[in-house]
Order: C-alpha cells, then sequence, then structure tokens
C-alpha cells in the first residue's frame, strides 16, 4: 500500500489535556454537553473533558470498561468486560441490561457503537495472552430492553465499529485478522448482508483498530501498530493516512458543532521505553482539526 502525498498527510496534532491513559480507547462526542467521553480500558475508567470549561472528571468501576456511548435519557450504554449496562453520571449508578459471554473467561467485551437503530454493538475478543489470538470474538447487537442478538462470529479481536450517516452501512475490523469488512445495513431492524472485504493490513500499514466516517461516507481507521490514521473510500481505496504524534493509536472520533473536531485515544500500556521517547504523548488523548466532517453519533433507545 502506498502512502497518498499531498495537504491530506499532515495534521496539527495538540493535547487535549494531560491524562494519560493506559489503554484509552471508545471517545464519543456529547454536543448535550459539550463534553468528550472515553475510557481507559485497564484502568477501569470513564473519563470525562468538558471542552468550554476544560474541566476532567472520573468514575472508577469494578472491571475493565471496554466502551461507550450515549443514551437518550442522558446516561451512557457502557460495556464492561462482561456485561452492558447504564451509567448515570449524575448520581454515579450503573445498572446492569445484559450479560454477553459471562461463562467464557476467555472473552472480554471490547469495542463498541451506538447503531442508526438505536441499539448498542458490540463485539468481543480473544482475551487469551497468547502470540496468535484465536477467532473466538463476536459481535453482539444489545437493544434498550437487553435482547442480545448475535451478528458476527470468527472474529479475533472485534473492532473498529462504525456506521455512515444515512445507516445502511457498517464497517468492522478485526485487529488481528487483520481486516476490514463493510457490510450493508438496514438501519431500521439492523439485520445485515452483503458483506464485502475491502481492506488487508500488515504492521507497516497499520493494523485496523477502532475507527469512525465522515460525511464523504469514508471511515477513518485508527492504525494501532504504524502511528497512523488511516482514511479508506468505502470501496478500500485509501484516501489519506495521517502520521500521528502517539505510538498506538486507538480510536478516532469527531466532535464539536460542526463534527470537524478530530480526536484519537492511544495504547501506552506495553510499549517500549525507546517508543514512548519517540512519542511522549502516548495515552495522552490528542486533538485536531479535520479536513472533512464526521458522521453525528447515534443515541442508544434506552427505556
Amino acid at each position: 500500500m502506498l502512502w497518498p502525498p499531498g495537504e491530506f498527510d499532515v495534521l496539527q496534532f495538540t493535547p487535549l489535556n494531560q491524562v494519560r491513559c493506559a489503554l484509552g480507547e471508545s471517545p464519543v462526542y456529547d454536543l448535550r454537553r459539550d463534553t468528550l467521553w472515553y475510557c481507559d480500558i485497564v484502568g477501569k475508567t470513564i473519563h470525562a473533558f468538558d471542552l468550554k470549561r476544560t474541566a476532567a472528571r472520573q468514575w472508577t468501576f469494578a472491571s475493565e470498561v471496554t466502551s461507550l456511548g450515549l443514551a437518550r435519557s442522558g446516561r451512557l450504554v457502557v460495556a464492561l468486560r462482561e456485561v452492558v449496562g447504564l451509567f448515570d453520571p449524575a448520581n454515579e449508578v450503573f445498572t446492569e441490561i445484559a450479560a454477553i459471554e459471562r461463562d467464557r473467561p476467555e472473552t472480554r467485551l471490547n469495542d463498541g457503537k451506538v447503531g442508526p437503530d438505536g441499539a448498542y454493538w458490540v463485539g468481543t475478543m480473544d482475551d487469551v495472552d497468547r502470540p496468535v489470538k484465536q477467532p473466538i470474538g463476536s459481535l453482539y447487537r444489545v437493544s434498550g430492553d437487553g435482547a442480545v442478538e448475535t451478528k458476527v462470529d470468527g472474529l479475533c479481536i472485534a473492532n473498529g465499529i462504525a456506521f455512515t450517516a444515512d445507516g445502511r452501512t457498517l464497517f468492522l475490523s478485526d485487529t488481528r485478522g487483520p481486516w476490514i469488512d463493510r457490510w450493508d445495513c438496514d438501519p431500521r431492524t439492523g439485520a445485515l448482508s452483503g458483506r464485502t472485504r475491502i481492506a488487508k493490513l500488515d504492521d507497516a500499514e497499520g493494523r485496523p483498530d477502532g475507527g469512525a466516517t465522515d460525511v464523504a461516507g469514508c471511515y477513518w481507521s485508527a492504525g494501532v501498530s504504524a502511528a497512523r490514521l488511516n482514511r479508506f473510500a468505502a470501496d478500500g481505496t485509501l484516501v489519506a493516512s495521517y502520521r500521528l504524534p502517539v505510538a498506538a493509536p486507538t480510536m478516532p472520533c469527531f466532535g464539536g458543532e460542526d463534527l470537524k473536531s478530530l480526536f484519537v485515544t492511544s495504547l501506552r500500556r506495553g510499549r517500549s521505553p525507546e517508543l514512548l521517547a519517540r512519542y511522549p504523548l502516548t495515552g495522552i488523548t490528542i486533538m485536531a482539526r479535520s479536513p472533512v466532517a464526521g458522521t453525528p453519533v447515534a443515541l442508544f433507545a434506552d427505556q
């Protein structure tokens, strides 16, 4: 794969704040609060950063916090290690709504996004420390009443869940595949069809971690192994590849009133001292102005 030349290969990233995560993930912009939410998976923490007041808050949980989204009620839909639930930051109450793979200690929940159907789409991964991850993970759809539906299986590390603005396309990646697939999606029912593999990537190009979409229908993939953020057209054509000041980017998201503020979380744990010296911002969420607006996030249809 050749990196495209020109202006789109450079974005000016700066630190969002000084909060450093061991495994930063799942950034979500909340227009109602002008706040960026994100989590530290191994830190078992949800972080919130009020962009207007530049004020940070955090909440710690008993297990890993793997992903989150916004709910219609103002609460957050949150995936912990083996359950999905609703968290109210006002009273700090977490209410479980669904258990997923609770009887399988070798897996845990991972990436998640609210879909256009108002459900929470969340994947699982092989959580055993071994050189080659096994395809024992799946993608699930969790509705507001707690019903759980298996959508895709045979995944090593389910990741990169993102929907286009019209809700008719789902992108899904497997970090250890490593590949990116595109699906046709019914935005009302969540029915999937027409699976198409649009990219296969290696370490140098950037194994795909978390993802987001823009209003042009392109898919932005965090290249966790390459310190890059890759932007693909829907057919898999690499439109742009941005160099990042963090060693292991984990997920992009768009925010701000115009959805042109670009935020990227990253992984610090396990990076070598040499790599951290080269990328000292690793673990800190970074931000830049995007050349294109992102897709507005959907809200979880909680009861």
